[in-house]
């Protein structure tokens, strides 16, 4: 009768794994990020940097789509209009850049007949085949395309503070200006004068102060995650912070401290997965450019993190009972996941001890 939680209980425990794994990279990442984030010069370099990464692999996608493009004109003039698999052909077409397709239409012939016993025609299979290396091809090119164009306007920009920085005048000037009508309420508040004081003075500041505030947090997880077993004296800090509202039941106190703590775990744990590439084939890409399988594999990856996440800030608050040790009132979470201690080697072992490997991961991520 408790086989569903034993499910449970096993999913969550493969959840746990990827959990501390991706934490331990966005607890150093997310606040160096920042704190570069003040550097111009660093951050120009890198922008050259990856400019340059996205050259050589904006190349590949132009060479390979025309390749591909060769092979569907080859496919188009061999299969004409009367063979039974020229609706195969035209969906193919369909998926092809419009300027590939107006080229090729320009070439075709509607009145010459085929004639199966001279030519050898491509099978359904192999047709495919090519209809799937089309619609990669094509997506890959629009992807490296549109980060080309976006990559460029940070140069040019970062280029622009760079060369602010020394103006006397104190107004901000564009060396190109944004193809997009700016908001008018927007253009009478941020005047070029208000935008070279924060773009040159006040935004690194801003970012540092803001790395600071996030490397604290950090710190303050880590601690949480290496001490959250100790019940008595209670050591980790979100569960004193939590403890001491219950006391003066300041419910509006515990629900903004909780908000914070799920908001701060939850930017750690989902930033990573934005930033993962298994084997450059699935990945998120910016500016509506990511294809259906890595939305589906990263949704899939949201999905198994969320109720682990929950499960360990249960943990780092005291108020799961497998935690705590007290016969308290449970939390939803736990009414309907079910209580973890029916498999008492993960509740006392794994849930507790595993996450102080976020340690390790985090100080391999610094280095």
């Amino acid at each position: 009768n408790q086989l569903q939680t034993i499910g449970i209980a096993a999913a969550n425990t493969w959840g746990l794994f990827l959990l501390v794994l991706l934490l331990g990279y966005g607890l150093v990442e997310i606040p160096r990020s920042h704190w570069n984030g003040a550097k111009r010069g660093y951050l120009l370099m890198k922008t050259y940097f990856k400019a340059a990464k996205l050259m050589t692999e904006k190349a590949d996608a132009e060479e390979n789509l025309e390749d591909i493009m060769e092979e569907v004109r080859k496919v188009s003039e061999s299969i004409k209009y009367n063979h039974p698999l020229r609706k195969c052909v035209d969906t193919i077409l369909k998926k092809c850049p419009t300027e590939y397709q107006e080229r090729m239409g320009r070439n075709m012939d509607d009145y010459e007949d085929f004639d199966e016993r001279q030519n050898s025609y491509p099978s359904e299979k192999s047709l495919v085949k090519l209809h799937k290396q089309v619609i990669y091809s094509v997506q890959r090119h629009r992807r490296t395309q549109v980060q080309w164009q976006i990559l460029l306007e940070q140069a040019f920009y970062l280029e622009d503070v760079a060369k602010n920085e020394t103006s006397a005048t104190r107004r901000f000037v564009h060396t190109f200006h944004s193809q997009e009508p700016e908001n008018k309420i927007i253009q009478y508040f941020y005047t070029p004068t208000v935008e070279w004081y924060w773009e040159c003075l006040l935004r690194p500041w801003f970012y540092r102060v803001l790395a600071v505030v996030l490397a604290t947090f950090s710190v303050i997880v880590v601690w949480s995650e290496c001490t959250f077993f100790s019940t008595k004296p209670v050591l980790s800090l979100f569960a004193v912070f939590i403890q001491l509202a219950e006391k003066t039941y300041n419910y509006i106190y515990i629900e903004m401290a909780c908000f914070l703590t799920i908001f701060f775990l939850s930017i750690c744990v989902y930033s990573t997965v934005f930033r993962i590439r298994v084997f450059n084939y699935y990945y998120l890409a910016s500016h509506h450019q990511t294809d259906a399988y890595s939305l589906l594999f990263s949704g899939m990856l949201f999905c198994r993190l969320t109720p682990p996440l929950c499960l360990n800030f249960l943990g780092l608050t005291h108020m799961d009972a497998t935690i705590s040790h007290k016969n308290t009132q449970p939390t939803a979470y736990t009414s309907i996941m079910g209580s973890m201690r029916v498999l008492s080697f993960i509740a006392d072992g794994f849930y507790i001890y595993y996450p102080m490997l976020v340690v390790i991961l985090c100080i391999a991520t610094y280095f």
